[in-house]
């Protein structure tokens, strides 16, 4: 029995290795390439423990770090939907419970449910925990944008309405780490990084 249980927490390891592979749209603060899911949960984590003080309310650090961790797991096979992707956001969801569906149980029962539990309090957002976790995974993509002069931004030409429309709760999470955000989003308004109106191509 514990033979098993260890194959299979050792296969659902090996199966994690696939995050490594899933490329994101935010580019590393140098602008060299793209980061992958890998990358950004690990990010998050960190940005967890560094700035919980910060929360709006108190959290459990270890569960919000967690969180941060898996929250993401699913787009082993959902891929990655970008935030801005009006078409490929009408289906996410359901991509994304199929492809939870699969990936949970390869762990122990217990294990697989504790994870499937924690994603699914991330994807309600109601939690302190869920809504400092969202904060971190709204404003870590700002930070990247900024950092790399608004690469992604300009390659998508992203407006500056559907930056705010995404971001309408983050500040639910830490008003003041969605204070700094705005600033980091404001200065870019202003170096035409992010459009005001979008500009059709011709």
């Amino acid at each position: 029995m514990e033979q098993n249980r260890l194959n299979q927490q050792m296969d659902f390891i090996v199966e994690m290795d696939k995050t490594k592979q899933i490329t994101r749209q935010t580019y590393l603060a140098d602008g060299s390439r793209k980061e992958n899911d890998a990358e950004h949960a690990w990010h998050l984590a960190i940005m967890a423990y560094l700035l919980r003080e910060y929360s709006n309310q108190e959290i459990d650090i270890t569960k919000t770090m967690v969180m941060v961790l898996i929250h993401d797991l699913v787009e082993i096979d959902a891929g990655d939907t970008y935030a801005y992707d009006a078409i490929g956001n009408l289906d996410k969801r359901e991509r994304e419970v199929k492809a939870a569906n699969r990936i949970f149980p390869l762990l122990p029962s217990d294990q697989a449910e504790e994870l499937r539990a924690l994603w699914e309090e991330f994807e309600e957002n109601q939690t302190p925990e869920a809504k400092f976790a969202h904060t971190l995974d709204h404003v870590q993509p700002l930070l990247l944008n900024d950092a790399s002069d608004g690469k992604s931004w300009r390659e998508h030409q992203v407006t500056l309405d559907k930056i705010l429309t995404r971001n309408q709760s983050t500040k639910e999470g830490s008003a003041l780490l969605w204070d700094y955000a705005k600033e980091c989003i404001d200065k870019n308004v202003e170096k035409g990084n992010i459009q005001l109106v979008n500009i059709e191509k011709e």
